[in-house]
């Protein structure tokens, strides 16, 4: 299989993130380029990404109206990213603008159309904090009920917490990509991630990619611990 690892890239400075990217590239599949690195270094940081020849997994979350979410989308593909993201809750017809935004600009560039992924419940939220908002208090009916309108809404994956992996793959085409956060290999301080599970559990209840953050970045040999999580996966 291919490496499915994400190393995220949560780093306040695209001096930190080049360095970080090249001391891990050979045991990772892609990087993640989120909002604080995004913020502080500009799109000029997914270009030098690119060019050291990895993958990009740009992960803005985009939500907004349909127009304004399929022009982000296209400024996207020109950056040349394979994967990025849009919040399912901005609706059908904001999902179906994305992926039809994707699909067009990647053709008139003659490239892959990058995956655009639907984020359901973010891994912080419990049924508390959906309460709060609005919504049906039981994450794992929310998530389904999400997941299910951006499959009708065209998009090819989604990003789910480890723990619903395993309830989205029996109701979900298999095509399907599923990128998992939440990654933790047990040897982490606890944090805000609340819905978590390891890379080999997640790998075996479904999960297409892994989006690896603090268990690689933060630790003393980010090198070695990538190795290790990818060696885990064998």
């Amino acid at each position: 299989m291919n490496n499915p690892i994400i190393a995220a890239l949560d780093v306040p400075s695209a001096e930190q993130a080049l360095k970080l990217a090249e001391q891990i590239a050979p045991a990772v599949g892609a990087f993640k380029i989120g909002k604080e690195l995004f913020v502080a270094a500009g799109p000029n940081i997914v270009k030098r990404v690119r060019a050291t020849g990895a993958s990009v997994f740009l992960d803005l979350k985009f939500h907004d109206i349909p127009n304004t979410v399929a022009k982000a989308v296209a400024a996207a593909v020109r950056l040349d990213v394979q994967m990025l993201t849009i919040h399912t809750s901005g609706g059908s017809e904001m999902m179906r603008a994305a992926e039809k935004s994707a699909q067009e600009t990647a053709k008139s560039l003659g490239r892959p159309a990058p995956l655009v992924l639907g984020v359901t419940v973010l891994t912080s939220m419990d049924g508390n904090a959906l309460t709060e908002i609005g919504c049906e208090s039981n994450v794992g009916h929310q998530v389904e009920r999400l997941a299910t309108l951006a499959v009708k809404s065209g998009l090819r994956g989604l990003v789910c917490s480890p723990l619903e992996i395993a309830g989205l793959r029996p109701i979900l085409p298999a095509h399907i990509q599923l990128v998992t956060p939440g990654i933790r290999t047990g040897a982490e301080k606890a944090d805000d991630q609340k819905r978590t599970l390891t890379p080999r559990d997640a790998i075996q209840a479904g999960a297409s990619w892994l989006v690896i953050g603090r268990p690689i970045y933060a630790a003393e040999n980010p090198r070695a611990a990538a190795e290790r999580i990818l060696a885990s996966l064998a």
